[in-house]
């Protein structure tokens, strides 16, 4: 998969896991860990893992303005979190919803990122 379908889907992720939250709050539920939890975590940890390889690469081969290893390593590590995370009811709302925005925020700048290097090759 291209950077940018990942970029995309991970972005779409963090908004379902936000849902996912508000529906485990307002349903008090605990999740059965290695039934719903693992699997779920398992295949979005790898994809997380890819997804950080291939902007490190976009970064270092296309040097970005406004994109930097840290903000990319700073995402990756915030979404495997939440991804878990949005699970649990007991989690930090605030700081839960604090890390998701970054992460958007990070996804969508890289986004912005790859246009413009697209525009410029054309």
């Amino acid at each position: 998969m291209d950077l940018k379908q990942l970029s995309n889907n991970l972005y779409q992720e963090c908004d379902r896991c936000l849902a996912r939250f508000k529906e485990m709050r307002e349903l008090d539920a605990d999740p059965d860990f290695f039934q719903d939890v693992k699997p779920y975590a398992d295949e979005w940890h790898a994809a997380i893992d890819e997804w950080k390889e291939a902007s490190l690469a976009f970064i270092r081969n296309e040097r970005p303005k406004y994109v930097h290893k840290l903000q990319i390593d700073n995402a990756a590590d915030g979404m495997g979190q939440v991804f878990v995370q949005s699970f649990y009811k007991d989690t930090s709302k605030k700081r839960f919803v604090q890390t998701i925005q970054a992460a958007q925020y990070t996804i969508q700048t890289l986004l912005t990122a790859i246009e413009e290097k697209g525009d410029e090759k054309q």
